[in-house]
């Protein structure tokens, strides 16, 4: 689906944002791209929809070289849900859609009322301007423009920014949904809920150079200290132990009246990042 090779990208003589980027996503994959601000991460993306010319190295999408690339071909393939909801907010949702829709060939189109109520929006709205909407639907539009047209790729920039916890559990079900009928989703975010959740694969890029690229899981393990806490009761008081994890074989080795609760102390994906970057998301 995606190749990137040796991926530069400089804005002007002395400000190069991206050092040699290598890596793929496959066909029905969801491969989120994490990186904190200023970190190549929306240049990297601006280049993969062929809005941003003049790279350097060798970037393929669907087989071809993107600077190669017919553009109408190219975009009819794709679908954008961009951070910041690109609406006309003089505009009602339906009409929204109804002109983004014209781009496309009519066969290619889903149903404009289908996706709306799929994507939970309330009737009430739809007839109203976007400029009336809050942030949470114009999300919910925004991201109807992206499947309005069935695309094969997807590219995702904080799709659930916005969203209250009802809406964000919504979103993930709708892009898993896509990625069970094939299409291929690249996102971005700075949830990293999100990304652990949804991706097959997660890429870390900071300072335009990735950090790591593997499966969440995976990296969570490889940078775990295997270790557990227990949580217990003995002689009426509530203690904690943390201890390694082969301790366990021969059992739980102190004295105890009730096991509370025993958890991994694994690391989450966002413990990962700071690991291999020294920054946080934000």
């Amino acid at each position: 689906m995606m190749e990137v090779k040796n991926l530069t990208f400089s804005y002007g003589k002395d400000k190069q944002v991206l050092h040699g980027l290598n890596f793929t996503v496959e066909d029905g994959e969801i491969f989120g791209f994490l990186g904190p601000n200023g970190s190549g991460k929306s240049t990297t993306q601006k280049i993969l929809t062929g809005i941003l010319k003049g790279h350097g190295g060798k970037v393929s999408v669907f087989g071809q070289d993107i600077s190669a690339a017919h553009e109408q071909e190219f975009f009819r393939k794709i679908g954008v849900l961009f951070e910041f909801p690109y609406l006309y907010t003089n505009l009602s949702a339906v009409d929204n859609l109804k002109y983004f829709s014209s781009f496309y060939p009519a066969g290619q189109l889903r149903d404009i009322g289908e996706v709306l109520e799929k994507l939970e929006f309330k009737p009430d709205f739809l007839q109203k301007p976007v400029s009336s909407y809050s942030k949470g639907m114009r999300q919910r539009v925004s991201m109807a423009r992206a499947l309005i047209s069935s695309p094969k790729l997807l590219f995702l920039d904080e799709p659930t920014s916005g969203l209250d916890p009802s809406g964000a559990v919504l979103f993930r079900k709708i892009i898993e949904e896509e990625r069970e009928k094939g299409t291929t989703v690249f996102l971005t975010t700075h949830n990293m809920s999100d990304a652990d959740l949804l991706c097959d694969r997660v890429a870390f890029i900071t300072d335009g150079t990735i950090a790591a690229l593997d499966t969440p899981k995976r990296l969570k393990e490889q940078n775990g200290n295997h270790r557990i806490r227990i949580d217990y009761l003995y002689q009426g008081s509530r203690e904690e132990k943390s201890i390694e994890t082969r301790e366990l074989e021969a059992g739980i080795p102190f004295p105890y009246d009730e096991i509370i609760s025993i958890h991994s102390e694994e690391p989450t994906l966002e413990d990962v990042f700071i690991r291999y970057t020294g920054r946080g998301l934000a």
